[in-house]
């Protein structure tokens, strides 16, 4: 009698990909090795956008840090570069991130709560102190206010005597992705996309070496998206920012190469690495075809990807240590250029500096123990990853072009189309986690109901917000208030014309008119956005 045949269970990714429990060589027909994969280094980038990629030089390590005051800020960077960190990403709490000074009454109880606190140039300055910025990247995780913390970072490297040509680093300074995400956005879309066209426009033509987007699939994949949404959309957006640049008449094969992305990583394994292999070989095509662009340079997708918050867990936190570590492994394998790795404990609380050492320890085990700096892209040529791509990239292709059917991105943003979406795809998704269709181990399968979660918090410290507050008090003290106020008058004067605004930041800054007075400027000229809701 013959065997029955064995009931396997139907496997679908979150990108609506169904796996076959068995791929071969009829899996990849479709993909071509010169047009679609292509050696590393080489068009259309599938493999890695450098020819020897780790084994020439590792990617950046670069932990995100920053709570309190700028003060305990700068002793965490120069602990994580003494134990061996390659870059710097920087958090700001809320009120910098929403433009407040830490003594207005809306930033009571959030003053260097989930970063530190940055009022004006002396606190920037101090952050920096006896920090290497000519040697060493700096990422500034801000958005609505990237333009003045971008202000101040040049300040201090023209302080410093270090040439602005020579200056490296880069802002997220994403706020079309914060009307879907996060929701730090302050002005309407139209004025706060030109405050991130100003200093594309400012660094192409003053600080060449520098990124001054870093545009966030991460937080709209955060938010819910799922992760074709997640690259779809910031494509999108991304196209959306070189669009607005180009009416400023600059050479997209120069400013595009200075462009990068953010991206997130939670969820399975190859699903992960085949959709950042089909998204460097996509974007080298848009670049290419729809921009006109031979620059190899601007045709490589750039991008920091370590792990993502939204797949931590709070229930038995000790499991995000091996989440974080294949986070990490899928990093790798997808060839980033920076790994900010996810701290366990991030589900609770700002990192710890245990915590923090972790992550960063694991990334140079990979590097350093595990071989995955020995060869590039080793996964190329797998029929089930190679198939994984291409559809990811077919996909992300039909995203793109529903996002287009709306009016565009920005279109679709202003009124709540995109926002929407990622609501409901938010909604599905936790509705999957609680009836068991998607499992999370330790939250609906292999629970402990009565366990311990040793967790060290980073408490709320009213004295650190009384301190912040004595210092920008005493920056309003000392400061040429009658300068301030002059360099406040001509922003807002030419924040009602269009010149680019950079220029007039950076001198308000170095004024020392703190962040709450000049984003008060713009609020009073642009106006504030008014989140429109969809149903």
């Amino acid at each position: 009698m013959p065997r029955p045949p064995i009931k396997l269970k139907d496997v679908v990714l979150e990108s609506g990909i169904e796996v076959k429990p068995v791929y071969g060589p009829e899996d990849v027909m479709d993909r071509n090795y010169e047009r679609d994969v292509g050696n590393p280094g080489e068009f259309p980038f599938t493999r890695g956008i450098h020819q020897y990629m780790y084994r020439a030089r590792p990617f950046t390590m670069r932990q995100y840090s920053g709570f309190a005051t700028a003060s305990d800020t700068n002793k965490r960077f120069k602990y994580l570069i003494s134990q061996g960190q390659t870059g710097l990403n920087v958090a700001f709490d809320l009120p910098t991130q929403l433009g407040l000074d830490s003594d207005d009454p809306r930033a009571f109880g959030e003053v260097g709560r989930v970063g530190m606190a940055i009022d004006s140039l002396k606190d920037m300055e101090e952050a920096f102190r006896d920090i290497p910025i000519d040697r060493i990247s700096v990422s500034l995780t801000i958005n609505s206010m990237a333009s003045v913390m971008m202000a101040m970072y040049f300040v201090i490297a023209e302080k410093r005597g270090v040439p602005l040509g020579d200056l490296r680093g880069t802002a997220q300074n994403d706020i079309l992705k914060e009307f879907v995400g996060r929701g730090t956005w302050i002005y309407p879309v139209g004025p706060s996309i030109r405050l991130v066209t100003d200093t594309i426009e400012f660094c192409a033509r003053n600080v060449p070496m520098y990124y001054p987007v870093s545009v966030c699939g991460y937080h709209i994949r955060e938010s819910g998206a799922n992760p074709v949404q997640e690259i779809g959309y910031a494509y999108a957006i991304a196209k959306a920012y070189i669009d607005d640049v180009l009416k400023r008449g600059l050479d997209p094969d120069k400013f595009i190469a200075r462009l990068s992305f953010n991206f997130d990583i939670h969820g399975n394994f190859f699903e992960q690495i085949a959709k950042f292999r089909a998204a460097r070989g996509l974007w080298a095509r848009i670049v290419r075809d729809d921009y006109g662009c031979e620059n190899p340079r601007a045709q490589k997708m750039k991008m920091i990807a370590g792990g993502g918050g939204g797949g931590l867990t709070i229930e038995q936190p000790e499991n995000n240590i091996v989440r974080g570590a294949y986070y990490a492994l899928i990093s790798a394998l997808s060839g980033t250029q920076t790994m900010a790795l996810c701290s366990y404990d991030e589900a609770y609380t700002i990192p710890t500096k245990k915590a923090a050492l972790l992550s960063l320890r694991t990334m140079q085990i990979l590097v350093e123990e595990m071989g995955l700096a020995d060869t590039v892209d080793p996964l190329a040529g797998s029929y089930y990853v190679e198939s994984l791509t291409g559809e990811f990239e077919r996909r992300i292709i039909t995203c793109m072009k529903d996002v287009d059917d709306m009016g565009g991105i920005v279109k679709a943003i202003s009124e709540g189309y995109i926002q929407r979406e990622v609501s409901r795809q938010a909604y599905e998704t936790e509705r999957k986690i609680q009836s068991g269709e998607i499992i999370k181990v330790g939250v609906n399968k292999y629970r402990v109901e009565e366990e311990d979660r040793a967790v060290e918090y980073h408490d709320y410290d009213r004295e650190k917000t009384d301190e912040q507050i004595g210092r920008l008090r005493e920056v309003r003290a000392e400061r040429d208030n009658a300068m301030v106020k002059e360099k406040l008058d001509i922003l807002r004067k030419k924040a009602s014309g269009d010149e680019n605004l950079m220029p007039y930041i950076i001198e308000a800054v170095k004024a020392y008119a703190t962040v709450g007075e000049i984003a008060d400027v713009f609020r009073e000229v642009f106006g504030e956005f008014r989140e429109p809701v969809r149903f």
